[in-house]
């Protein structure tokens, strides 16, 4: 069992739902991310992604651009990225990490090395944005020979038809895409999802996580109610550019405390 699944398992039995943060790496500086990674793990964050800094971030809302753009200024790369999972893992064991990026960096640093070098810095699943369905096989194998899930996102315009081809070889947990539109924007109302969670389970036995503009622990007590994991970013982003890391981290102890049922 993925260290992912387990946590999903563990939370079933306690009748909670997993909380998701973001942090983008590098912004606006290393350690900056180093101490959040490891303060969400300490506040409740039960898994972690990580945005790994790209110049052409489609996917993005203007929040997580902006953190990509400092965190390209502050000298992310793709193998710095790894680095900085190496270096929490070293001190944490337990909480499963996951990479959120694009394909170009990868097809750069090649696929296999990539797969290689992420699960031996202790990554445990990977989102790319842009990675097209049909030429999903780029990068399935390698991942799969190196025990990394691969986590596919799928959104409201998914059609039923398509939706079993999307998640043909996903594991980990469904990203679903609660709105249309990029992140950060707005949120999905309690009818929305009371409408699209169904449909997704029932081609599916993977958790479900809703991401794209939970912000609040009441929108985020909302998910819990329907999905198996709510998404928080964009919002966490902001507080720390208007804040500080501890407010970040008073932000995630307050989201946690909403995951119960």
């Amino acid at each position: 069992m993925s260290r992912i699944a387990g946590v999903f398992a563990a939370l079933k039995q306690q009748n909670r739902a997993a909380l998701i943060t973001f942090v983008e790496a590098f912004d606006p500086e290393r350690a900056t991310s180093l101490t959040l990674l490891r303060g969400m793990a300490e506040r409740g964050a039960d898994i972690i992604e990580i945005g790994v800094p790209f110049t052409d971030p489609m996917a993005d809302g203007p929040t997580i651009q902006a953190a990509g753009r400092r965190a390209l200024l502050a000298g992310a790369t793709l193998a710095g990225v790894l680095d900085l999972v190496r270096e929490f893992c070293a001190g944490n064991g337990e909480t499963p990490l996951v990479l959120m990026g694009y394909l170009n960096p990868i097809l750069s640093y090649g696929v296999e090395k990539f797969c290689a070098d992420a699960a031996a810095a202790g990554v445990d699943g990977l989102i790319v944005v842009d990675l097209p369905t049909e030429e999903a096989d780029l990068l399935l194998p390698a991942a799969a020979t190196n025990g990394l899930d691969v986590i596919r996102l799928v959104a409201p315009t998914t059609s039923d038809e398509r939706l079993p081809l999307v998640l043909r070889g996903s594991s980990g947990f469904v990203y679903y895409v609660s709105i249309t539109g990029i992140t950060g924007t707005r949120t999905a109302s309690a009818e929305d999802l009371a409408r699209d969670i169904p449909r997704l389970r029932r081609v599916t036995n993977l958790p479900i996580a809703v991401g794209f503009g939970v912000r609040t622990p009441a929108q985020a007590a909302v998910v819990a109610a329907h999905a198996d994991a709510a998404i928080v970013a964009s919002a966490l982003i902001e507080r720390l550019v208007s804040a500080d890391v501890a407010a970040v981290l008073a932000d995630v102890a307050a989201l946690a405390g909403a995951m119960g049922r």
